[in-house]
């Protein structure tokens, strides 16, 4: 089973920049979307729909801001938009499709960079988000949650970890609540699995030639409960053409849905 996670900073011009033609050599059965900045009523041309894809949209209210998606090969037996709290769902940031005993999620976790407003309203969510994911961790199921994390985890995951302990995204405070995720609710992150490697990033800055340099964060994850663990096989970050300011995550894992 092949998940592909990408935060598309816009699904309208990635498509431009061809991810829509690169998806279908993938062999992807399933693709978690983020950022997709449209109105699915704006996604009327038929590429936006890839064939032989169940595709699901969860839109924020605002035109041209944040939204998620999921395109999955098999029909899910639901899906569910949204996390319940109506602040957040206007901002179209968390969609989940269930198959059986497995839950995957596309997610799209607030940026806290533009203003210490935002990274306040950032944090609120993570403390809140939090209990969500204790509770998925109670139930009888699996779950993959992909997506733009907006945070990095530890030093080896971004290049300038001095100089970026105060912004947004690398501070102690939001580094802290991923360890709360992976060493106290009990998250997995899949990526680590099977690459403990340095240099390894999903995003760069569009200043300074950041990308031409591999000056980047690793802020885009596919985190899963522990019984996922065994199951990972391979991971990569696609990195030979660019369709955002993202690179898509691409995980394999040895399970049937």
């Amino acid at each position: 089973m092949r998940i592909i996670t990408v935060n598309v900073n816009g699904i309208r011009a990635a498509a431009k920049k061809g991810f829509f033609d690169w998806l279908k050599r993938q062999k992807a059965d399933v693709v978690c979307l983020q950022e997709t900045k449209a109105q699915e009523h704006q996604l009327d041309d038929s590429i936006f729909y890839p064939r032989n894809f169940h595709c699901y949209y969860f839109d924020a209210q605002k035109k041209g801001y944040s939204g998620v998606a999921i395109f999955t090969r098999k029909k899910p037996e639901r899906v569910i938009t949204g996390l319940g709290w109506e602040h957040v769902d206007n901002e179209g940031r968390y969609i989940q499709a269930d198959f059986g005993k497995l839950s995957i999620a596309s997610l799209y976790l607030p940026s806290g960079s533009s203003s210490e407003e935002r990274h306040a309203n950032k944090l609120r969510f993570m403390d809140r988000f939090l209990e969500d994911l204790k509770s998925m961790r109670r139930k009888r199921r699996e779950y993959i949650i992909c997506g733009d994390f907006n945070t990095v985890h530890k030093e080896i995951d971004i290049k300038n970890w001095k100089s970026n302990q105060k912004n947004s995204g690398c501070t102690p405070q939001e580094r802290a609540w991923l360890d709360k995720l992976f060493e106290q609710v009990g998250f997995v992150d899949a990526f680590r699995v099977v690459n403990q490697k340095a240099d390894q990033y999903t995003w760069w800055s569009n200043r300074g030639n950041a990308r031409a340099n591999n000056v980047g964060w690793r802020i885009d994850y596919q985190i899963i409960t522990p019984g996922l663990k065994d199951k990972v096989v391979k991971a990569s970050i696609y990195k030979n053409k660019w369709f955002s300011d993202h690179a898509p995550l691409i995980i394999d894992y040895d399970i049937e849905y």
